[in-house]
């Protein structure tokens, strides 16, 4: 389902711009920007900001007051932090890192302090943000120390000539930069661990079941890149934040715990520039959350501004095209929030409930979990 931007019926006429480029008194472009051609559009909002807490298979029914209120106060929490920073001229970049270190410090969410944990009982971290600007991007995997990657994904961007940083490189870059480091028990979360206790009984159950000459089918899915069914209800919580700031900058970040009962290293798309993070100020802010493998063999998150720029969809036609086509013919689970350089935000999800919310300079904060 795609949530637009609700238009404002009241307040000043919307006066029309022209983006990437100077005109003179004659209409005619002059600097870098004439070689492009322009695009006008009316002017939203002067700041943005959308937050996601997961896509998953959570129904209302199943889902306590209690517990829906503890997620929708942690988002509006995050939200309201980025909004006081985009609110005050600060950057996007600002507006992303300090919301998603607040859902990273909290333990209802896959990130941070409430990490899945591994089939071995570890907790591994992974995070990317990218800059709309510049396409200045920085990513971390494997971390098991680190108590906001997403501080550690930006140190990366902007201390240092590389992409992406993993394990034990990543937290010594972690300790030169300053970073906080944190022992693995700060990560442990009883509600975690019991998630991983019941895929490693359910693992068992299901090799039992096809006997001891057989491949168990946890075991080929896994091998075939295809999350075991009984998996996916534990699979939730990954957060991502894009905003849009006063100078028309866009940026994405987006931070995980990985998969429940993951094996072997696996890294899913949440550090992969283009597939679970990407922005470009002249096309959108994309973090996206679900099963990871599909992100990947799609490039979603760039796919989705390739879209806007080269195709000219606009934000919702991009995003439900890949998250309700691409993504669902497949068999993809998964949502995104993307925005837009006017300020449109699209948040399409196909599964039962996508943690999500966003606050503008004209409307917010609002926060919804389900479908209705």
């Amino acid at each position: 389902m795609t949530y637009r931007m609700r238009a404002r019926t009241t307040g000043a006429l919307r006066r029309l711009v022209i983006v990437g480029m100077a005109l003179g008194p004659a209409g005619v472009a002059f600097g870098p920007a004439a070689a492009r051609p322009a695009a006008a559009q009316a002017v939203g909002p002067e700041w943005a900001i959308a937050v996601h807490g997961g896509a998953g298979t959570a129904r209302r029914e199943s889902m306590t007051p209690e517990l829906e209120h503890r997620y929708t106060a942690a988002l509006t929490a995050a939200l309201e932090v980025g909004r006081e920073i985009l609110a005050s001229g600060g950057s996007s970049l600002d507006a992303v890192e300090a919301a998603l270190r607040l859902l990273e410090d909290s333990p209802l969410f896959n990130a941070g302090k409430g990490a899945v944990f591994t089939h071995d009982g570890r907790n591994e971290l992974d995070a990317s943000i990218m800059d709309g600007a510049s396409l200045a991007a920085g990513a971390v995997a494997e971390l098991r120390h680190v108590k906001n990657p997403i501080s550690l994904a930006r140190r990366v961007m902007e201390a240092s000539p590389h992409v992406m940083m993993a394990g034990v490189g990543a937290e010594e870059f972690a300790l030169e930069q300053g970073i906080e480091l944190v022992p693995a028990t700060y990560f442990f979360t009883e509600r975690r661990w019991q998630s991983l206790q019941r895929a490693r009984e359910a693992e068992g159950r299901a090799e039992a079941e096809r006997g001891a000459g057989a491949e168990p089918r946890d075991r080929a899915q896994r091998r075939a890149g295809v999350e075991p069914v009984g998996a996916l209800g534990e699979r939730l919580g990954t957060v991502g934040a894009v905003a849009l700031d006063r100078h028309g900058n866009l940026a994405a970040g987006t931070t995980t715990g990985g998969m429940t009962n993951k094996r072997f290293g696996r890294i899913g798309d949440s550090p992969i520039i283009g597939a679970g993070t990407y922005a470009d100020n002249r096309a959108c802010a994309v973090s996206g959350t679900g099963h990871g493998e599909f992100f990947i063999r799609n490039a979603v998150a760039h796919d989705i501004c390739a879209r806007v720029l080269y195709l000219e969809e606009s934000i919702n036609e991009a995003a439900d095209a890949v998250v309700m086509g691409v993504l669902v013919e497949q068999g993809g689970d998964g949502g995104v929030i993307a925005l837009g350089p006017d300020g449109v935000i699209a948040m399409p999800f196909n599964t039962p409930s996508m943690l999500r919310g966003y606050v503008t300079s004209e409307e917010g904060p609002v926060v919804e979990i389900f479908r209705e």
